[in-house]
C-alpha cells in the first residue's frame, strides 16, 4: 500500500524522479496535474521533480490502455496517477475492470518499482451518488482494481459533492469579476464554466487540497520499498496485452501518404502521439491487415475534411463508418473501433474508403455547429495513425 518507493526516491538529494499523469481532459487542464506537480517540487525541494503529461480530451482508460506504453512508460516514471473516472463515466464496469487492470500490470511489468495512484474526478452529472454517501459507478469499479493491487486512491471530489449537497456549489458558472459580483455569491462557490471542467482558480484548487490532504494517510500506510509484484488477475479477460502498434505494419494501398513528424506542418501537430501518421483520401484505397486476439481498432484523426470508412472484419457484414461527428470543426485524436469481445484467433480487417462523403452540414447541427468554410469541410481523407490490439499483429 501507499506509494513507499516514489516517496523514498523523492527524499534523495539529487534524484530525477518523474510523475506520470494519464488522463483525459480535466488532467490536460492547467489544473490538478500541474498544481501537484509544483506541490511535489516544493515539498521536496532536494530532488529533480518533473512531469510526464500524458493526458488526452476526450478520452478514457479503453484508449489509455493502449498508449500508457508509449506515452508514458517509455519514460520511465517514479510515479503514475491514472484518472479515467468522468470520462470513463459511461462504461461497464466489467470494461473498465479490464483497462484499469491492463494499465496496472502493464506499468509493473514494464517498471515494477513505479507506483500508482487512482484519482477520481467529478461532474455534475456524475455527482448524485456521491451526495448519498457512494462514489460514482466508475470510480467503484476502478477501486475494485485498486483493492486487488494494493494500489492507493484518492477521490478529489469529495469536497465538491459535500459542498453541493449543501446547496453552495455553481457547478455551472463564471468567475466573478468584480466585488459586487462576488458579494452577490454570497458563501457560493462557483466550480466550473460547463459543470465538468473546473475553473483553474476554483474547482482545481479542491482538486489540489483532495491530494495534499490524502497525502499524510498514504505517507503512513506507505512501508518499506519493494519492487511490485503482479498477482493473479483479478479479470481473465484483462488488457495487459494491448498495444499500440504503427499503422505501418499493415499494408497501406498506394493512395496513402505518411505526414513526417519532422517536415510535414500537419504531422508535426501530433508528433507526441501520432509516431507514423498517414493520410489517405482517394476512394477506393485500403488499409488490410490480420490479427490475433479480442480487441482491434485504428488510432486515427478526425476533423473536417474526414470521410467514411468501409470495415470488413473477417467473413462479417461490412459495415460504414464516419470518421466525421458533431464536433468535426477541427481535428482531434480518435478511434475506430473494429471489434471487440472477440474470439482469440486470427482475424481479418480490411478498411476501405468510401467514395461518398457523411452528411456534414446534419451530423453538425447535433451539436448546434455549421460549416462557416464549406471548402474546409471538402473531402474523404482519413488520418490512420496506429493498430490498437489486444494480442498481435501477424504477417
Amino acid at each position: 500500500m501507499g506509494l513507499p518507493n516514489f516517496l523514498a526516491k523523492v527524499s534523495q538529494p539529487g534524484a530525477e524522479v518523474r510523475i506520470g499523469y494519464l488522463g483525459g481532459s480535466i488532467t490536460a487542464q492547467k489544473g490538478w496535474r500541474p498544481k501537484t506537480l509544483v506541490h511535489f517540487q516544493q515539498s521536496y525541494p532536494q530532488a529533480k521533480i518533473s512531469e510526464i503529461n500524458a493526458a488526452i480530451g476526450g478520452t478514457g482508460s479503453d484508449l489509455g490502455v493502449f498508449r500508457v506504453k508509449q506515452d508514458v512508460l517509455d519514460h520511465t516514471p517514479d510515479l503514475l496517477f491514472v484518472e479515467f473516472a468522468v470520462n470513463d463515466g459511461g462504461a461497464a464496469p466489467e470494461q473498465i475492470y479490464r483497462c484499469m487492470e491492463g494499465i496496472v500490470r502493464q506499468t509493473w511489468k514494464a517498471l515494477p518499482d513505479c507506483d500508482i495512484c487512482f484519482v477520481y474526478t467529478l461532474t455534475e452529472a456524475l455527482s448524485p451518488p456521491m451526495k448519498e454517501g457512494n462514489f460514482q459507478r466508475s470510480a467503484s469499479a476502478m477501486e475494485k482494481v485498486a483493492d486487488h493491487y494494493g494500489i492507493p486512491t484518492i477521490h478529489m471530489g469529495m469536497e465538491v459533492a459535500r459542498l453541493a449537497k449543501e446547496g453552495k456549489l455553481l457547478w455551472r458558472a463564471p468567475l466573478p469579476k468584480t466585488d459586487e459580483e462576488k458579494q452577490a455569491l454570497g458563501d457560493k462557490f462557483v466550480f466550473a464554466p460547463d459543470s465538468v471542467h473546473p475553473h483553474v482558480e476554483t474547482g482545481h484548487e479542491l482538486y489540489l487540497a483532495a491530494i495534499v490532504r490524502s497525502l499524510e494517510p498514504i505517507k503512513s500506510a506507505s512501508k518499506t520499498p519493494a519492487s511490485h509484484s503482479l498477482p493473479a488477475p483479478f479479470i481473465a479477460t484483462n488488457y495487459e496485452r494491448a498495444q499500440l502498434l504503427p499503422i505501418t505494419q499493415a499494408t497501406l494501398s498506394q493512395g496513402f501518404v505518411a505526414l513526417d513528424s519532422k517536415t510535414d506542418p500537419f504531422g508535426k501537430r501530433w508528433a507526441n502521439r501520432m509516431t507514423s501518421l498517414h493520410k489517405g483520401s482517394k476512394p477506393g484505397d485500403t488499409i488490410t491487415f490480420k490479427f490475433k486476439g479480442t480487441r482491434c481498432a485504428i488510432y486515427d484523426l478526425v476533423g473536417p475534411d474526414g470521410g467514411q470508412v468501409i470495415i470488413t472484419l473477417d467473413d462479417q457484414p461490412a459495415k460504414i463508418v464516419p470518421r466525421f461527428d458533431a464536433y468535426c470543426t477541427y481535428h482531434r485524436l480518435s478511434t475506430l473501433l473494429i471489434g471487440t469481445g472477440l474470439e482469440d484467433i486470427e482475424h481479418t480487417v480490411k478498411i476501405e474508403i468510401h467514395p461518398d462523403q457523411p452528411d456534414k452540414a446534419t451530423i453538425l447541427a447535433k451539436n448546434k455547429n455549421v460549416m462557416d468554410k464549406p471548402e474546409r469541410f471538402d473531402g474523404t481523407v482519413i488520418y490512420p495513425g496506429a493498430i490498437l490490439v489486444v494480442g498481435e499483429i501477424l504477417p
